[in-house]
């Protein structure tokens, strides 16, 4: 089973990416993590997306394509992945196609999370972090049990700066941007599949789970 994961931020997506990853025994394939991974282990290709990222520069489709290939191409995706987090782009969702036809594989599916803007902003502007421990809380949907204080450890909570109202707006331009094109793309091919992403975490995972289909894949 070879799967995109998109949806814009605040849709829960790593969340889900959790589950559907055990559930259906393929690695979860983070951007983020992949990229970390190579800086922490100093490769060729963490070296050279560092050296962008030093001048505070995008890292190019290029070294960004290179960088996930190379991890598509461990033992482990043999039998599958989900991808979260790319493509970002149209550009980059051709070269995925043309990676994987060269493997003589294709995608199954891309599962679209879609959530209400105002559900969206709700969510991310509400979340509260402990700088001492790393809990998460939410001032609506989980608070702590005293207001600001973490429960686990007493210090004073805060909210991250890509959590305030003036980064979440950027944040969601930028997905908008990026993301309606990939989403038309996908539909062309008629592997794009919408998730109401609006529900309960478990009613989205039931959701995607009858989407996917147990044997269907």
């Amino acid at each position: 089973m070879r799967v995109i994961l998109l949806g814009p931020p605040g849709a829960g997506k790593g969340t889900q990416a959790v589950k559907i990853a055990k559930e259906f025994n393929i690695p979860h394939i983070s951007t983020g993590d992949i990229f970390r991974q190579n800086l922490r282990d100093n490769t060729d290709l963490g070296k050279l997306a560092k050296e962008y990222m030093d001048k505070g520069l995008l890292v190019p489709d290029e070294v960004t394509n290179r960088i996930v290939e190379d991890r598509l191409e461990k033992e482990d995706c043999k039998k599958g992945f989900l991808l979260d987090g790319y493509p970002r782009n149209v550009s980059q969702a051709e070269e995925l196609d043309r990676f994987l036809e060269k493997q003589g594989n294709s995608l199954n599916c891309v599962l679209n999370i879609e959530v209400d803007r105002d559900v969206l902003i709700e969510r991310i502007t509400g979340r509260r972090i402990c700088p001492n421990c790393g809990a998460t809380y939410h001032i609506k949907n989980s608070p702590p049990a005293v207001d600001n204080v973490c429960d686990k450890c007493g210090t004073q909570l805060i909210q991250r700066s890509d959590d305030k109202i003036e980064s979440v707006l950027k944040r969601l331009e930028v997905y908008d941007s990026q993301t309606k094109p990939l989403i038309e793309y996908y539909t062309r091919k008629k592997i794009l599949i919408n998730i109401d992403g609006n529900k309960s975490v478990e009613e989205v995972f039931e959701s995607i789970k009858r989407s996917l289909g147990d044997d269907s894949r």
